[in-house]
């Protein structure tokens, strides 16, 4: 890579864009700008992804989470494909004069070059700050260069609703994890509202003294909700295990319409959670209640997992439970 992307150069860039930004708001404003960072974050997505729609996810995640974003996008196998540029994403509060701006940092890199990004990025990061790396290719996460880059990562946030085999993914994450990766899964977070409400269900008394006659979690799926399918089995059965109640599992495919059925049984108790349009049906027995459930966007599901410092070991553990009972059936 030397010679074609240099770490040096593009800071260089960076600084130079920060002198220019500020004698620019001087001019129009009298107010200089104010730079905001409080981590890297490296986004890794194929060239042929839309790269509008995430540019505007990372312009609105930075009010929140300011951050020197470094945007990888992968060009296949083209040769000399690597190109670069940097850039700046700025904003101005409510009531004050100065902007805060952020910086933004493009590279296009080849496979064959792909090897080579890990120290670059080492380079580019911000010092004394977390660097999260947010993998939106499949085909990234099942290449050898992948460790390489997660293994500068605080974080490592993925989507496993969008890999074409969903066991397999969860697999090689429980695995990664295991290694000592830190390791999110926007699939987990979407479902954050369905595990919220779930629990709920037993703070009622009655339905409490009733959790110890649960016999089986159903869970039923359709189109890209495979991963969520095992997590939403995954969870409820471990939770139940920890209460000394011992459920068995199952799960069914229905159609290629995106849909997820949960639904806990056993004496006295049964319990059913359903998407209906953009609601999250709840049924309990015989009486039926509903809350509000729209669709998350990447920017919701990524402003929540960014706000989690530390490990999650609730969905370490839930990961690891999904990617054996995927594989259970197999062996």
């Amino acid at each position: 890579m030397p010679g074609a992307l240099s770490a040096d150069r593009i800071l260089r860039e960076v600084n130079e864009l920060w002198v220019s930004l500020d004698r620019q708001a001087h001019a129009e404003s009298g107010a200089g700008v104010q730079r905001s960072c409080t981590m890297t974050l490296v986004v890794v997505a194929e060239e042929s992804e839309d790269a509008a729609g995430v540019g505007e996810t990372i312009a609105a995640l930075m009010p929140e989470h300011p951050a020197r974003a470094i945007s990888i996008r992968l060009r296949g196998a083209a040769r000399s494909a690597l190109t670069q540029r940097v850039y700046s994403q700025c904003w101005q509060p409510f009531g004050q004069r100065r902007q805060i701006c952020c910086e933004q940092i493009e590279i296009g890199v080849s496979d064959a070059d792909l090897a080579e990004i890990a120290p670059v990025l080492l380079a580019l990061a911000a010092p004394d700050l977390p660097l999260i790396v947010w993998c939106r290719s499949p085909r990234l996460a099942a290449m050898p260069e992948f460790a390489r880059i997660a293994a500068l990562a605080r974080k490592v946030l993925v989507d496993t609703t969008a890999f074409a085999d969903a066991k397999a993914a969860l697999a090689r994450f429980a695995e990664a994890a295991v290694r000592g990766v830190v390791v999110g899964d926007l699939a987990w977070t979407r479902l954050t509202r369905w595990r919220s409400v779930l629990s709920q269900v037993f703070e009622n008394r009655s339905y409490l003294e009733r959790l110890a006659g649960i016999r089986t979690v159903a869970v039923a799926w359709g189109g890209a909700y495979e991963a969520l399918a095992w997590y939403m089995a995954a969870w409820p059965q471990d939770a139940l295990a920890d209460a000394g109640v011992p459920a068995a599992v199952r799960l069914t495919e229905e159609g290629a319409e995106d849909l997820i059925r949960v639904e806990l049984a056993g004496e006295g108790l049964h319990l059913r959670l359903a998407r209906e349009g953009e609601r999250l049906v709840v049924t309990v027995n015989d009486l039926s209640s509903c809350t509000g459930l729209t669709q998350p966007s990447d920017y919701l599901l990524l402003r929540e997992e960014l706000g989690i410092a530390r490990r999650d070991a609730v969905f370490e553990r839930s990961l690891a439970s999904a990617a054996r009972l995927a594989y259970a059936g197999d062996k």
